[in-house]
């Protein structure tokens, strides 16, 4: 196979992983509190990479890092992972997968913006464009639709795709040094982060009680959708180019639709699915560069 091709099929492969968290989640949350539940996934997430580290003889990589590292991967973790992942539970429990996920994708609009802002990053007609036809298929998505009972749902969703971006600007600043093992960034994001959504959880939502169903759930996202799917994630992205795999990723939001019908009784009109269609377009407008 073309060593492009196996990396585009890789990165494809955790799209789907991701996507289908989103049924896990939906069908976990009918009895899992969502803050621990999340907690639950992103703090055990991390243990089994520690694990992998040990193993691997990574984990002394961690004692490596300096004091000012530590103290900006701790904040990048309670950003994207208690905050951005709380959020996203939250809202998840209030909303129909699609639908959340139709607002998420909002999230490379506002990268564009604040990069615009704070890195000085310009934008050009057709990711201008892409923003245009990214709101106007949310105009048709959400035509005649009632909102009254989801406003808290949506406030949210809102809230998560703000505070995501904020996240990816200060992602990409991290990563942009390179100095850091992206798995040693990630094994501490998610401890931390999921640490903080475990204790609030516990503390606002009470302690879950987990039956074999759910514990199998938690499970399967935090070793399979968590730590290996980021673990490949970031080996496509070694030979992918930015537009492909922005691209690739821009697919989760058909993939999710497909499998909210399929496996959560979703429905969806013509209409709606048409919207969606431009609302992926749009944002795959929005992160193209110019060479």
């Amino acid at each position: 196979m073309n060593s492009r091709l196996k990396y585009v099929f890789i990165a494809l492969f955790v799209t789907f992983l991701w996507s289908t968290s989103w049924v896990l989640i939906k069908v976990g949350l009918a009895n899992i509190p969502a803050l621990p539940f999340a907690g639950l996934r992103y703090l055990l997430a991390s243990i089994i990479l520690i694990i992998y580290m040990s193993v691997s003889k990574k984990l002394i990589l961690i004692k490596s890092l300096t004091s000012k590292q530590w103290k900006t991967l701790l904040i990048y973790g309670f950003i994207l992972i208690t905050l951005t992942q709380g959020a996203q539970f939250l809202a998840l429990s209030l909303l129909p997968a699609v639908t959340l996920s139709l607002f998420l994708n909002m999230s490379p609009i506002f990268v564009l913006i604040l990069g615009f802002v704070f890195l000085k990053e310009r934008i050009n007609r057709l990711q201008l464009f892409g923003m245009l036809m990214f709101f106007f298929g949310l105009i048709i998505y959400f035509y005649q639709v009632e909102l009254g009972n989801n406003l808290a749902g949506l406030a949210l969703a809102i809230f998560g795709v703000g505070i995501n971006a904020v996240a990816a600007v200060f992602g990409r600043s991290i990563n942009a040094k390179k100095d850091i093992d992206p798995i040693i960034i990630t094994a501490v994001i998610t401890g931390f982060g999921g640490l903080i959504l475990l204790c609030g959880g516990v503390a606002f939502q009470g302690i879950p009680r987990l039956d074999m169903q759910g514990w199998l759930i938690v499970f399967w996202l935090a070793a399979i959708n968590t730590a290996l799917a980021f673990t490949l994630w970031n080996v496509a992205l070694r030979e992918l180019k930015a537009v492909e795999a922005n691209t690739i990723n821009n697919t989760m939001l058909i993939q999710i639709a497909l499998l909210a019908v399929i496996f959560l009784n979703e429905s969806l009109s013509v209409r709606q699915w048409i919207a969606i269609a431009i609302v992926a377009l749009g944002v795959w407008m929005v992160q193209l560069r110019k060479s």
